[in-house]
């Protein structure tokens, strides 16, 4: 028998598996214990169980009362497989794994979205203002990182309710000629123009290539590349793909504004995002979000914030995993 490092059912073990790192910690009741937060690189694993036996090793083992784990691909009848990662998980061996009693697997856009309303003060920066819509207001979390994804956020009566999704796969939008040749130019390299093609790490080297390549110039950089010339203003192609990008992005917030209404506001996450953060609207997000002709003064309706808390997913899965043990 492994030797405990805590009392039996103390703690609730937490992951959120991104497609390049998987962060883990351990929580009790509803609030991380933030000494625990561990990041590990997919890259050196071959598997979460891999990644979970490295916690074990650096956290000590522990027989858990619940497990809560979100993961970047979609999940269906307690089985979810990876979109931009070879893994395959199953609720039923993390429950073995973890010895807990209540377990839970969900899409990581569900977990951002229980997080809303948990996240420290300052863990939100301003990127455009709106009207408060109330307790009850739908919200939206929009993530860019390694891939795209998007999910409403219900808040009602009985409860949040978190719908999963894959919105970075649907068709990226057109609106022009030099939209089309980018989305021509995706299509060569995945066969289908898809926004997450676009609105990720790999997107935005991808608009960097496009550009230098019409130019006559071609390069191949890598987005820590392409981000660095954009932040440290001495590359103007990279400028102008950041450009793209945040118009592009602005484009398709948009649409998802419309669709599911969100007048409790719009919270973008994920690595790239917080990376284009601080220069997102003066690179013309915010103006593309609100182009949409006879309903620009209706967007004004629609507050954004960017989450610049890099374990927001824990702290959704802690809050939501917590709530599933009250019932």
């Amino acid at each position: 028998m492994p030797i405990l490092s805590s009392p039996a059912n103390r703690f609730s073990l937490i992951a959120d598996i991104g497609g390049t790192n998987t962060r883990i910690a351990l929580a009790e009741g509803p609030k991380l214990v933030e000494s625990t937060i561990r990041r590990y690189r997919n890259a050196d694993h071959g598997s979460f169980g891999e990644v979970l036996e490295a916690f074990f090793a650096d956290e000590g083992r522990h027989d858990c009362i619940a497990a809560g784990v979100a993961v970047a691909g979609p999940v269906r009848d307690g089985k979810a497989a990876m979109t931009n990662l070879d893994w395959k998980l199953d609720r039923d061996v993390i429950r073995v794994t973890t010895q807990a009693e209540t377990v839970t697997l969900l899409n990581d856009m569900q977990a951002q979205g229980h997080s809303l309303g948990h996240l420290h003060t300052g863990a939100l920066r301003p990127l455009l203002s709106g009207p408060d819509g109330g307790p009850h207001a739908a919200q939206l979390v929009v993530n860019v990182g390694t891939g795209f994804n998007a999910s409403p956020v219900y808040n009602t009566e009985t409860g949040r309710y978190v719908p999963p999704s894959e919105a970075g796969h649907v068709s990226l939008p057109v609106r022009s000629e030099a939209d089309l040749a980018l989305a021509r130019f995706v299509e060569e390299v995945h066969g289908f123009p898809a926004v997450e093609d676009v609105l990720s790490g790999r997107g935005l080297a991808a608009i960097d290539a496009w550009l230098s390549r019409d130019a006559g110039e071609p390069r191949s950089l890598s987005p820590a590349q392409v981000m660095a010339g954009i932040q440290s203003g001495e590359d103007a192609r990279a400028r102008a793909a950041g450009e793209v990008f945040a118009r592009i992005l602005g484009a398709v917030t948009g649409d998802l504004a419309l669709m599911h209404l969100p007048f409790g506001g719009i919270c973008l996450v994920g690595g790239v995002a917080r990376h284009f953060a601080p220069l997102l609207v003066e690179l013309g997000f915010a103006d593309a979000f609100l182009d949409k002709g006879r309903f620009a003064g209706f967007m004004k309706n629609f507050r954004i914030d960017a989450v610049e808390d890099d374990y927001a997913a824990l702290i959704g899965i802690a809050a939501h995993l917590d709530a599933l043990r009250q019932l």
